[in-house]
């Protein structure tokens, strides 16, 4: 309106998976990319319900026997894991930062076969640590059941179970989307 306009008007343009959001399954498939298995076909079901957040050992990525050592009981379908990521407020920093930590490759397939489920979300860009990211998001996404929810901003917020409420742009044809989530 300073210019002259009637009106202000903003414009946005970013990475699909810059801040929080949400992976579909065809982030790392490319077969399911082509069968349309995109943002728009997640489940508004498993983004929004009963949630178990989750406080993770603080010097270890998520192996299997830091899964174990959760006791993660059957049924809980939605899991937010706050990390050391949270500690070092890394999702604050502009400049990536890959000594964060996340799953391990046997840590996904752990949770995969062991737990029912369907939400995870985790506190920096990636769900995987950096030198299991490929391996955990081909875990975790070749299920087409589970979603991955990443750079969650959980500081402030206690351990326990809660109400999430997840909702993606619906971005048909898109294997990500930045993701407003809020605990209640």
């Amino acid at each position: 309106m300073k210019n002259g306009s009637d009106y202000n008007f903003s414009e946005l343009k970013l990475p699909l998976h810059a801040g929080t959001h949400v992976d579909a399954p065809g982030h790392f498939y490319d077969n399911y990319f082509d069968q349309g298995f995109d943002v728009d076909t997640l489940d508004l079901r498993v983004l929004n319900g009963p949630v178990l957040l989750v406080d993770v050992p603080r010097d270890k990525n998520i192996t299997a026997q830091v899964m174990k050592s959760l006791h993660i009981p059957k049924g809980v379908k939605r899991v937010l894991f706050r990390t050391l990521n949270t500690d070092r407020r890394l999702m604050y920093k502009k400049e990536f930062d890959s000594s964060f930590v996340g799953f391990t490759k046997d840590g996904a397939q752990w949770l995969v076969d062991n737990t029912d489920v369907k939400l995870v979300g985790t506190d920096y860009l990636s769900v995987g640590a950096f030198d299991y990211a490929t391996a955990a998001h081909l875990v975790f996404l070749k299920s087409k059941e589970i979603i991955l929810v990443e750079g969650l901003k959980l500081d402030d917020v206690q351990a326990g179970i809660y109400s999430v409420h997840c909702l993606p742009l619906r971005l048909v044809g898109s294997e990500g989307s930045p993701i407003r989530c809020i605990l209640m």
